[in-house]
């Protein structure tokens, strides 16, 4: 039976997005996902290591599900019901977790860690983590590219500028990389589909990516909100690209 616009709404309103687990859109939305596999990658290589920083760790699931963790492994969070969750999560592990506020700097000492990584970063901090980089260390990371699911963010924000859209480019983060002081031995980049099948997949989603339309709340775009609903019932799934790198980068020994 076909749910309502009402009942969709009132179901995404009201689940939690705590953490930075995506379950609750199996079956409502897609993701291709990046072909180089980020976590079995960063498995292969915190098992190499002695000590690791994992910055802006979400709930922790990523890291939880690697495997094995090296003898010294801290995580940062700044959104409190997130440290809560990676706390939960990665303590039985052997993790710590530090609450941080994502601005300079990073709360460590210098050379503190073999490999710094984080998956997504909201904004990458390079000369921070070439400080608390040993020398040889690494830093590896999955990120955001540019105009990254841009079809959903304009069909709510309108036509974005350039600088907008070209932000995050994986170009620019080797520059700003090896202006820190770090050599890039990998970079890579990917678009890819995504499909949101009703209406509370995507309300579920820019309630959880929250700078993807600043602000966002069901009252200031119910229209928006109904439209698209209509247009999803009547064509189909609603279709948008994503914008993933990969990049890895070491510092000198």
């Amino acid at each position: 039976m076909t749910r309502t616009f009402q009942h969709l709404v009132a179901e995404a309103e009201s689940v939690s997005v705590d953490g930075w687990d995506f379950s609750w859109l199996d079956g409502r939305a897609t993701e291709q996902r990046p072909s180089w596999g980020y976590q079995k990658l960063l498995g292969e290589r915190l098992a190499r290591v002695g000590s690791a920083l994992d910055i802006q760790t979400g709930g922790g699931e990523v890291l939880a599900g690697v495997g094995r963790l090296p003898p010294l492994m801290a995580a940062t969070e700044s959104w409190p019901p997130n440290v809560d969750r990676a706390t939960k999560l990665l303590h039985p592990l052997g993790a710590v977790v530090v609450a941080d506020s994502d601005e300079p700097p990073l709360p460590f000492g210098d050379e503190a860690f073999e490999l710094v990584c984080s998956r997504h970063p909201v904004t990458i901090r390079w000369q921070e983590i070439a400080r608390v980089l040993r020398p040889g260390g690494t830093y590896f990371s999955q990120a955001v590219g540019p105009a990254s699911v841009f079809e959903l963010v304009e069909y709510f924000l309108g036509p974005q500028p350039e600088e907008v859209r070209r932000s995050r480019h994986p170009d620019d983060a080797a520059a700003e990389a090896a202006a820190a002081g770090l050599e890039v031995v990998d970079l890579r980049s990917k678009r890819l589909r995504t499909e949101f099948h009703d209406i509370g997949a995507v309300i579920y989603f820019l309630r959880k990516v929250i700078w993807m339309v600043p602000g966002f709340t069901v009252k200031q775009y119910r229209d928006r909100l109904a439209e698209l609903h209509e247009r999803i019932e009547r064509d189909g799934p609603f279709v948008a690209h994503t914008a993933r790198f990969l990049i890895e980068a070491r510092k000198p020994a």
